[in-house]
Formats: C-alpha cells, structure tokens, sequence
C-alpha cells in the first residue's frame, strides 16, 4: 500500500513538481547568464548552466550504444552522481548535464580511478558536446551499419518457453544460417522539439519451426490456451516458418520538451533495471512499442522533501502490444519513480498494468484510471469481467556503491512481483536479479568484471506451470510484444547466472569474455530446460568514424521436450558501423 501510495501521490502532485520546477528556472535567470547554485543537500550541491536548462529539446541515446557501458563504468569509479541507472534511457543533452555536475572533481582527482574516469568524460564530450551550439533547427545521420550472423543447427528463439539464443536484441528475428540487419538511425532538432528514428531491414532464413504437437503441449498445457482455437501465435513458433525479408522501425520517435519533461509519442527505448543481463520491469528483449510518454529527464528537487529522498526522476508511458491473441491488441502503461536519497544510494520503484483486449473489456479513459489506481485484490468474477483492472506487475531496484570502496564496487537489485504490492512486500515471493560490479581491477585499470545472479522460481505455491511472473490468468501471452518478453529474457519460473570480464583499450572499445546459463523448472516446462552460453566480443573503433564488432558464441542447450539429448549451436557476428557525423542546419 505504501507504494501504490507513492504512485498517487506522484499522480496527484504534478502540478506542484511542475511548479517547482518553474521556481528553480526563475532562480536560474535572476543569476544572470553565469552559473546559478541551486540550495540542495550537501551531498547534492551542484551548479547548472543556465542556458542548458528547460530551453532545448534533446533526442536520447539508444540502449546499444557504447556510451552506456561507458557511463554505467564512470559511475562505479565514483562519478556521474546524477545519472539514474535504474531509469534509461537518457537523453544526449541531460548526460552533458550529469558530466558537468562531476567535472570539477574528475579532473582534480588523482587517483587511478579519476584517470580512468577522464578518459570516458572526454570521449563522451566529443560525442557529444557538440549539441550544446546548435540551438536552431538541425540533422544528423547519426549511424549507418549493417550485421552478419551466422547460426549452425538450431537456435533457441522462444523466450517465453524454452529460452532465446540471441536476447536483447530488439526482438529481432533469426534462425540456423545467415541472418542479416541493415539499417541506418539520425535525429532532427528544432528549439524544444526532437526527432529520433531508426529502420532496418531484417533477413532470417526459412525454418523448421516447433511441431504442431509441441505447439498444442505448450499452448494448453503451460499457457492454458486451447491451441485449435488459436494456432497461430507470435510466442510459439509453430512450424514451417517462412522466410523473413523486411524492414522494420525500430525507434521512431517525436518529443516536446517542457519543464525539464520529454513529452513523447512512437517508438523508444525503455531498460528500467540496473542490470545488464536484464531488467524486470522493461527490456530490449522485444521489439520497442508505439507510446506516448512522459519522461522526466533531469533530476527534480521538491522543496523539503528533497532532505530525505534527494532528487527524483520518473517514466510514464502508455502503448499498445503487438502479436496477443489471448485476449487480443492488449494494452499497457506503466510508470517508474527514482530516488537518490545519497550520492550514493539509488532506488526506483515499478508498475507495469496489461488491460483490455477484445471481447474482455474496452480500452477507455475510465478503464486506463481504474488499472492505474487499483490495488486490492480481484475476485474471480470481476477478472474475467469488463471491470478487470489489469494483470498488475511491480518491480523495486537498487543499486549502491559500497562503503569502503565507493570507487570499486556497486553493489544492485532488480526485483519484480505478481500479486503483491512490491517486491519489498513480500521478498521471499519476489523474483530477483542481484548483481556486483568491479570498476577496475588491482594493477589493471583498463579490466572490469561484473556478475549477475536471476530467479524467476521462487518459493511461493504460485509459481507453478510457468502462471506467475510474466504471466497471468486472462493476458496469457503475459509480458511480451510479437511473442519476446519485453521484460527479462530469463524467462517464467527459470534460474540462471551471468558473468563478463571486459577489457577496455579505450571508452568505445572492448574485448570481453562471458558467460551464461540458465535452468528452467520441470513443473514449467516439462522435463525442464538447461542453456549454457560461452561467448567473446570484440568492439574495435578502425578510426573515429568506423567501428568493427565481431563476436563469438558457442551454446549448449538440453529441451527433451523438443529435442532430445544434448543440443549445441555456434554463432558468429560481424558487424561494421559508420558515424558519419553530418549535421545540417536549416
């Protein structure tokens, strides 16, 4: 109760964050054109440029970018006090706002880690800072790429079921042979309107596909679903299936800015974790769905109550999802709020709600507020009615740089609970992502390493048939957009763990070695599953304009289910990307 409370008070006090806001910018101008400190507490004190602020719109940075990992590692060093890692993605002008919050101290530190944290600062500022002098109306073709993957026998491409082969990956298609994406991304901005897009076409060679008997296992006996009623479904690839040529929009996507808010409607990036390997609440898993959002982009400070809970950001965004036919044309909003009660301490929490769908219940601004303020539980008379409220989802993540090793070690958790409030309600009922990050090692600053834990089966007498995360009784295709978890690709009522050792020669470069595996419970699916993944990257910048990654991926996978014995594929990507940097004034 106390979070849905959380939530309304959020809901309820726009007004008041909106003016607010208008009295820090009104502060700013009476500062003259010089830098306006703002009265925050004293682990927050910090100067904002004025001209910066609440003026320009600003594209955000897609979630494949090389810049994240890059940030993610200049906060573990000890910097980048600003960024919301739980809430992303961020825009290109609010990240030159969290490096100009941090830069006094970056370059007056003397430490390895303060080394390491200027070469990332100046990389991303010259990626960068050249939005800060283009005020009018401009373009740029921002990339222009394409991908080669090649598959031996047969991958797993079923992130709902029995596991995914390739995962956040934007719900792209692939199968055993050569799969190809080529595609081309550029924004426009014009005073406090942005415009970001991205297309691509997408190759994935024919395949054998789940046998009709398998389909009809999975979809009666795991998601409950009569298969002669629907045999054709976006989250079972039941076969023969087809050749897939065509092109595909993947960000797409106009915003106003307004009070420090992007006020946005098409496509967009969401990864509301503080994870890599996943985040409970919204992922890259699946393919991005047509939205409109409101995102708080630059930190908020509510007077008073900034003493106790720091500066704030949230997320809002409401949309349609593709490919349910149980109920079909679903809809989904859901909403985050971030806290950043320390400098070092950051803790978010989460609301995703499914409704509607024909023939189960309209979807109409009186049914959106029900699903939005409702919080008791539902009888079984009223879930399968028009009054439905929802299949309500929660999720509550932290991440915290430790005591002792503030430069070192981040230590975070993504959590995620069905039928409860919030995670932190009933923790022993929450599935649960936990995860350490080591900045630098001892003797090599240039080295990383970082390890996740995931467990989606928990102990409740719930979790059962794969029917309690990501799944629920009337949205039986649950979490997914075109048949992809758009949350965790771990996947219903699974264990698993993940690891990655990363050498950086430079910010935008790697070399890196990881590991992955995961196990499903045999009362999910039957027999269980087990996949084992051994991989190498390699992302080389050939010169400031070119970037080459090549990757290797070697899989064991057992599914008795379907395929009996021991199953092993191997994967190999080769992609090359040009950063023309051609920017147009109008």
């Amino acid at each position: 109760m106390k979070v849905a409370a959380a939530f309304c008070l959020l809901s309820a006090s726009c007004a008041f964050s909106v003016a607010a806001a208008q009295n820090v910018s009104g502060a700013q101008q009476d500062a003259g054109d010089g830098q306006a400190p703002l009265k925050l507490p004293r682990s927050f004190q910090m100067t904002w440029p004025t001209q910066q602020r609440d003026g320009q719109g600003s594209a955000e940075i897609p979630m494949d970018s090389w810049m994240y990992p890059a940030l993610d590692r200049l906060h573990s060093l000890g910097f980048l006090d600003t960024g919301f890692l739980g809430l992303r993605p961020w825009t290109r002008l609010s990240v030159l706002h969290m490096l100009d919050h941090d830069e006094n101290r970056i370059s007056g530190s003397t430490t390895t880690a303060g080394f390491e944290a200027e070469r990332i600062e100046q990389a991303i500022r010259r990626e960068l800072e050249g939005d800060r002098f283009f005020t009018g109306a401009h373009a740029e073709l921002d990339t222009v790429y394409t991908r080669f993957l090649g598959i031996t026998n047969t991958p797993l491409n079923d992130s709902y079921h029995l596991g995914q082969t390739v995962y956040n990956d934007y719900g792209r298609p692939y199968q055993a042979g050569v799969n190809n994406v080529s595609g081309l991304s550029g924004r426009a901005e014009a005073g406090r309107f942005a415009l970001a897009g991205r297309v691509e076409y997408q190759h994935a060679p024919a395949a054998q596909g789940y046998s009709a008997a398998l389909g009809a296992l999975l979809s009666e006996q795991v998601d409950f679903i009569p298969f002669n009623s629907v045999p054709q479904q976006d989250s079972l690839p039941v076969g023969p299936l087809a050749t897939v040529n065509h092109v595909r929009v993947i960000e797409a996507n106009l915003s106003y800015h307004a009070l420090d808010h992007e006020i946005s409607l098409g496509k967009t990036d969401h990864w509301w974790g503080p994870g890599q390997g996943g985040a409970f609440a919204w992922s890259t898993n699946a393919d991005n769905i047509y939205a409109f959002g409101i995102n708080r982009v630059e930190p908020l400070y509510i007077p008073l109550l900034h003493y106790l809970v720091g500066p704030i950001r949230y997320d809002f965004l409401i949309g349609s999802l593709q490919g349910h036919t149980a109920p079909n044309h679903p809809y989904v909003h859901a909403e985050k709020l971030s806290v950043h009660p320390t400098r070092n301490l950051e803790m978010g929490i989460e609301r995703t709600v499914i409704w509607g769908g024909k023939a189960h219940e309209p979807v109409t601004l009186h049914t959106f507020l029900r699903s939005f303020f409702s919080v008791e539980n539902t009888d079984h008379a009223t879930k399968f009615s028009a009054k439905d409220p929802g299949a309500r989802f929660s999720a509550f993540d932290f991440s915290y740089r430790l005591p002792f090793a503030r430069e070192w070690l981040t230590l975070y958790t993504d959590s995620f609970a069905h039928d409860d409030i919030n995670p932190v309600d009933a923790p022993r009922r929450a599935a649960i992502r936990p995860g350490l990050y080591l900045s630098h090692v001892p003797f090599a600053p240039k080295l990383d390493l970082r390890v996740e834990a995931a467990s989606t089966d928990t102990v409740t007498s719930r979790s059962t048939h794969g029917s309690f995360y990501f799944y629920e009784a009337v949205q039986q295709q649950g979490t997914t957009n075109k048949g992809f978890l758009f949350t965790d690709a771990i996947g219903r009522e699974n264990k698993g763990g993940q690891a990655w050792l990363t050498y950086r020669p430079s910010p935008s470069e790697q070399l890196q070695i990881s590991y992955r595996g995961d196990k499903a419970a045999k009362d999910f699916i039957p027999g269980g599953t087990t996949q084992n993944q051994y991989k190498g990257d390699l992302v080389k910048r050939l010169s400031p304009d070119v970037s080459v990654h090549i990757a290797a991926q070697y899989e064991t996978w057992k599914a008795p289910i379907y395929r009996t014995g021991n199953n092993t594929d191997l994967s190999a990507w080769g992609e090359i990307t040009w950063y023309p940097h051609h920017l147009k004034q109008f």
